[in-house]
């Protein structure tokens, strides 16, 4: 009785943990902190920020690249983070979406890059997104 009731638990655990991994979607993200760290020491990487005009005009992320493709749903918005492909295949640097909260815009850019021949290994998202970026930004 005991290892069946251990055997339901363990996969009650697996099913759960696996339908978790399968509703949220399978993203790399990074922290606020540990994108900081990278930025104080200039390691390489490519910011492409997809925030509207208005927002990325008041405050946006030092380094990143302007797209205003958010909330990447028309063609568009998908041609202007297009624009960038050439610079990202030329490099093997991490590219680090940022959006204003890190949601559904951030995760069709992820997807959007995927799609292009980016390797997801390179592709994460900031936590939280930039409305929640707790460090210095820069003006337009």
């Amino acid at each position: 009785m005991l290892k069946k009731s251990l055997f339901c638990l363990v996969a009650f655990l697996f099913c759960a943990s696996t339908a978790s991994a399968f509703l949220s979607g399978k993203y790399n993200f990074i922290s606020p902190d540990d994108l900081q760290k990278r930025i104080e020491v200039n390691s390489p990487m490519i910011l492409v920020d997809i925030c509207p005009v208005e927002q990325f005009a008041k405050a946006h992320i030092p380094g990143s690249i302007e797209t205003n493709a958010y909330p990447v749903k028309t063609d568009e918005e998908r041609a202007s983070l297009s624009r960038l492909l050439p610079q990202i295949r030329k490099s093997q640097d991490d590219v680090i979406v940022l959006c204003p909260r890190g949601g559904g815009g951030a995760k069709r850019t992820y997807d959007f890059y995927k799609a292009n021949g980016v390797a997801e290994n390179r592709l994460l998202i900031l936590e939280k997104g930039v409305d929640n970026w707790p460090f210095a930004t820069e003006a337009k």
